[in-house]
């Protein structure tokens, strides 16, 4: 009769095991309309930011991968904030999806001009090349540094054919081909970012547009020619594996532009939940300063509420930028800031227990 019971008991289990979802895993490709849909149905509303940000200004940022290397593990989620950045820092940590929100719609736009110039261009050399609108020089091949491959270019003149054809191949690309829905706003909007670095070309920088970034803020150039403490270059473009890293998420469409507030109701929120439904965790969040504007408008409380709600884990780290760094005197223009890690669980943690209330309470808690 016991046996009887057992056997009756197993038999309704097996009934039910199968109706309970099973968390499925980060997909290896998006198809165009998922990727189109996730980013119309996570993003929100666009907003106001006092910069148009067409790039970095901060030249130490890759100080903090070594350690990052150290302390997370590849394969999860990378989320960020920002344009070309994200990149160098996505190459380093090898996530298989990547989130990059931003309150303004144009960083998203420009975030889809890059990838359109990824998808086209097999190598740095033919990359470069479009984004800045400028005849390839014979010189470079796949083992040039990027030294080689920006001073080269520097001293190329911009092509407004070149420019207009690139122009006419990104929207074949991204209309055309991937279907995405575009409005002629949004395909104006990114011809006026691609205008502004054909004509900045390789010495662009953080003030060209209005941006205030205080003298001596660092070219593309710099940027990508910067290295970490050690003096190994680890930016997006400083090697052709770092490179290709990124161009085949972008042609497997697992790097996502979001336009959404860090304290909104939407972006950050269903990047968690989607984190939830895949079984995945989060790597890293690239913040840049960000939280000081969180903290100025006192929405600060609502953004540590939407990351509270993302699966992470004791590796998963913030990468926060602050005011004043100098990094030591190495190269000291552009130097102004400093780039920290802190661990996103033990925010979280002092958040939800009411020892967070001032910006300088999560600087505390990080790291060089």
């Amino acid at each position: 009769m016991k046996t009887v019971r057992f056997l009756v008991c197993a038999a309704a289990l097996l009934l039910v095991v199968p109706s309970i979802r099973a968390a499925e895993s980060l997909p290896s490709q998006l198809t165009d309309e998922e990727f189109w849909k996730m980013i119309v149905d996570f993003s929100e509303e666009g907003g106001y930011f006092r910069f148009e940000n067409f790039l970095s200004n901060e030249l130490g940022f890759q100080f903090v991968i070594p350690e990052l290397t150290k302390v997370t593990k590849p394969g999860g989620v990378y989320l960020g904030v920002g344009p070309e950045q994200n990149f160098t820092y996505i190459a380093a940590l090898q996530p298989k999806i990547a989130f990059i929100t931003d309150i303004r719609r144009q960083n998203m736009l420009e975030l889809l001009m890059y990838k359109a110039f990824f998808e086209l261009s097999p190598n740095r050399g033919d990359f470069v090349s479009r984004l800045f609108a400028r005849k390839r020089p014979a010189s470079l091949d796949d083992n040039s540094s990027a030294e080689e491959l920006f001073t080269s270019f520097n001293a190329v003149k911009p092509d407004p054919l070149l420019f207009k054809k690139n122009m006419e191949d990104l929207k074949g690309l991204l209309v055309k081909d991937h279907k995405f829905r575009l409005t002629d706003d949004d395909l104006s909007n990114i011809e006026y970012v691609y205008r502004v670095f054909m004509e900045a070309g390789p010495d662009i920088d953080y003030q060209v547009g209005g941006g205030f970034g205080g003298g001596g803020s660092p070219t593309y150039m710099d940027l990508m020619t910067m290295t970490d403490r050690d003096g190994t270059n680890r930016s997006y473009l400083g090697t052709e594996a770092n490179y290709r890293r990124i161009r085949e998420m972008q042609v497997k469409n697992l790097i996502i532009p979001l336009v959404g507030d860090f304290g909104g109701p939407k972006a950050i929120r269903a990047i968690g939940q989607y984190l939830k439904d895949h079984d995945a965790t989060v790597t890293a969040f690239y913040l840049s300063n960000v939280e000081q504007y969180l903290f100025q408008d006192g929405a600060w409380r609502r953004f540590y509420t939407n990351v509270a709600a993302a699966p992470v884990d004791s590796s998963s780290q913030f990468i926060r930028t602050i005011n004043g760094g100098n990094a030591g005197g190495l190269r000291s223009f552009g130097m102004r800031f400093e780039t920290l890690l802190g661990s996103i669980a033990d925010t979280i943690q002092a958040f939800q227990n009411g020892r967070v209330r001032y910006y300088q309470d999560v600087i505390n808690m990080s790291h060089p």
